[in-house]
Order: structure tokens, then C-alpha cells, then sequence
């Protein structure tokens, strides 16, 4: 049976609630990469969706088609300046179509990734990439009647979502909030548009801070806010709420949510920051506490240093010197999964490496703190 045969028996064997929700159906999709597995992509063609955003879309030489969830994001690997620097993007194009595989991404000011993608990648080039992953996935929390909000380059996982489920006509009830700077910032903005006029259960709203160059914009201007929300969607509590945006963004409305009574069990964000670009900062010790500190030694290399027992293994490793892959650094992507080889650490990871992995003795790297001496494989 070919890949497009497989999906079109899975299509027409489950109703369009099912199809959505269902990981066994995504799975049936096409090859899924092995966990940490790096694979080449090579780009088909590079689209501009505003001033400072561009979708990049790729296939694989090593699979006819690519199976994951909508909400899922890449790692991927350029190489810039002489050394592989990863970072994750979601997959903003829609599994339903698994042949080939987008992102979209932002260029963010000082970003080493966005900026290389945005001046570098074109039609032809060819990168590494590991995944996909992620748990921000409508498997997450099922449900008929949702909520999606993002802001900024956030709407690309839940423009995923919903282009699924367009292609796939399930009999959901969306609305789809989308906050940014100025009209001509709102990504997908023409797409949104089209799939408000096909999709009988989808309602889209965006919230720009300003009007900037289109003096005859009548939608809402400024900042979402409860009264928006009891306003435009009085039935936000009785909705499964999605989020995606800027660290900040996701505090504020999760925030506002709690303070409206939604129940936060029908809450899902992204787990990562989309813009972040930095390691995490340590944990801040309590006061008068006396830190530990501990010997690392790379059995690689043979480097070893010192580092107090706040600190992630991989903010010290690379403060040290040693080369380390990584990318979210929150535990989510995998990309620095490492064996430590003696010792141990406190590890709390969102899903980036599986319990078989563990027990092999694989750690995420960028959310370990050392509680002994340790010898890791680097």
C-alpha cells in the first residue's frame, strides 16, 4: 500500500472529531523520526508572509512523507560561522498534507537562527533537523468548541491546527484570536481570511496594538482583556483554550484567564518560549542558602570544571567551554540529550526525552541540575 493510500484509508475510516484528536491517526501519516535522530531536509521554496516573517518549506530525501501533529515543532541545525546551532520552530503546515513540511519564522532582532534563515536559506540548500516533538498538540485536550490565541510568530502552531482542520472538515467550533503590532503584522492574515469563509465553524478576531499604514482598519485596537473576551466570545469558559506567543504574552493570558474563573485543566500553551534565543537563568538560591558545587568531567574531551548546584549542567557545560547541542534549553526538544556515564541530577524535562532513554541513563543536559560528582558523554 502506498503513503497516499495509507492516508486516505485512515481519512475515511474515522469521523472528523476522531481524526483530529487522534494520535494513531497522525501516526499513520508516514515515517516518524526516532527520538534525537538527525535527519537532512532540503528546502523547496521560501515565501515572504510580512515585512519580517518568512515560511520555509522542505521535504525529506530519507521519507515520502513526514508524520506528526499539528503543534509540533522541528530542531533545526544550520551550520553558521563554522559550528551547528540549533534552534525549534514549529511546523506551521498541516500533517494532512505530509509530503512536505513548513516553518515560519520570525526574524527576531540579534536572533543568530532567524537571521541566517531569513539572509541564507533558499530553494536548493539542504539542513539538519531532528524531531518532530512537542506535547502542544489538540491531543493534548480534545474538545469540540476551542479557543486558540497567539500572538506574534505564536500563531503558527495553531494555524496548523486549523488549516487540519480544514483539510480534514471536522465538525469543530473555533475561534481563532490573533494579537499583533499593526495590521500589516498579522501573519496568515489573507489565509485566516479564506478559511473564516469555508470553514462554517471557524471565527477569527485580530488585535492589533495600532493601525499603522491602513488608516481605514476597523478591528479592534489594542490588547486583549477580559472585557474583550466576555464581548467578543461570551463562551470562553466553556471552550478548550490553546496559547502561543512570546513568554510574556502567555503569562499575561493565563493570567487573565485564572482571574476570570476558566478552568486552567482545559489550558493548554506552548512549552517554550518562541523567541527565546538565551540559556535559562539559574535558580535563584534561597536566603543564607549554601550551594553545593560539583566536578564535571566530559569523558570526550576530558575537560572537567566546577559548578554549584543551581546551575543547569548545560549552562556550565558551555561556560566551560564544551561544545553541547541544544536549543530549547526547556526541556522539550531533546536536542541535548547526553549519557551521564556516573553521578546523578534532578531532571525536569516537558517531554523531550522518554522513559526508556532514562533508563538507559540519558538526561536532558538543559534542564539538569548535579546532585554529585559527575563524568558525562561529551
Amino acid at each position: 500500500m502506498t503513503v497516499l493510500e495509507n492516508i486516505a484509508q485512515n481519512i475515511a475510516g474515522l469521523r472528523a472529531d476522531q481524526r483530529f484528536t487522534d494520535t494513531d491517526h497522525w501516526a499513520a501519516h508516514g515515517a516518524q523520526w526516532a527520538s534525537g535522530e538527525s535527519k537532512r531536509i532540503e528546502c523547496l521554496s521560501v515565501v515572504d508572509e510580512t515585512h519580517d516573517v518568512k515560511t520555509f518549506t522542505f521535504h525529506s530525501p530519507d521519507y515520502p512523507a513526514l508524520a506528526y501533529e499539528p503543534g509540533q515543532f522541528l530542531t533545526v541545525s544550520p551550520v553558521i560561522a563554522g559550528a551547528s546551532v540549533s534552534r525549534c520552530y514549529t511546523l506551521s503546515s498541516t500533517p494532512t498534507r505530509p509530503f512536505t513540511f513548513s516553518i515560519t519564522v520570525k526574524r527576531v532582532p540579534g536572533g543568530t537562527v532567524s537571521n541566517w534563515l531569513h539572509d541564507n536559506l533558499r530553494p536548493g540548500h539542504a539542513l539538519a533537523a531532528s524531531g518532530p516533538a512537542g506535547v502542544f498538540t489538540p491531543v493534548a485536550g480534545p474538545a469540540r468548541k476551542l479557543l486558540y490565541l497567539s500572538a506574534g510568530s505564536g500563531v503558527t502552531p495553531l494555524m496548523a491546527m486549523t488549516r487540519a482542520a480544514a483539510d480534514l472538515h471536522a465538525d469543530l467550533d473555533i475561534v481563532f484570536v490573533h494579537s499583533a503590532r499593526t495590521p500589516k503584522d498579522i501573519i496568515f492574515r489573507d489565509e485566516l481570511a479564506r478559511l473564516e469563509r469555508s470553514m462554517p465553524g471557524l471565527r477569527t478576531l485580530f488585535f492589533c496594538e495600532g493601525a499603522g499604514d491602513e488608516p481605514d482598519w476597523d478591528g479592534p485596537i489594542g490588547r486583549l482583556s477580559l472585557d474583550a473576551l466576555q464581548r467578543q466570545i461570551p463562551d470562553f469558559k466553556e471552550r478548550a483554550v490553546f496559547t502561543c506567543g512570546p513568554k510574556g504574552y502567555m503569562e499575561a493570558t493565563k493570567a487573565l484567564l485564572a482571574g476570570a474563573g476558566f478552568d486552567l485543566a482545559r489550558y493548554h500553551q506552548e512549552s517554550f518560549d518562541i523567541n527565546a534565543e538565551a540559556e535559562p537563568a539559574a535558580a535563584p538560591a534561597a536566603p543564607g542558602q549554601a550551594l553545593d558545587s560539583f566536578t564535571v568531567r566530559l569523558a570526550r574531551s576530558g575537560k572537567a570544571f566546577t559548578m554549584s548546584a543551581d546551575q543547569t549542567v548545560l549552562a556550565a557545560a558551555k561556560k566551560a567551554g564544551a561544545v553541547v547541542p541544544s536549543s530549547c534549553s526547556q526541556g522539550v526538544c531533546g536536542t541535548c540529550k547526553t549519557a551521564v556515564l556516573q553521578g546523578s541530577v534532578e531532571m525536569k524535562h516537558n517531554g523531550g526525552i522518554r522513559q526508556r532513554e532514562i533508563d538507559k541513563g540519558l538526561r536532558l543536559l538543559c534542564c539538569s541540575r548535579p546532585t554529585s560528582d559527575l563524568v558525562i558523554d561529551l
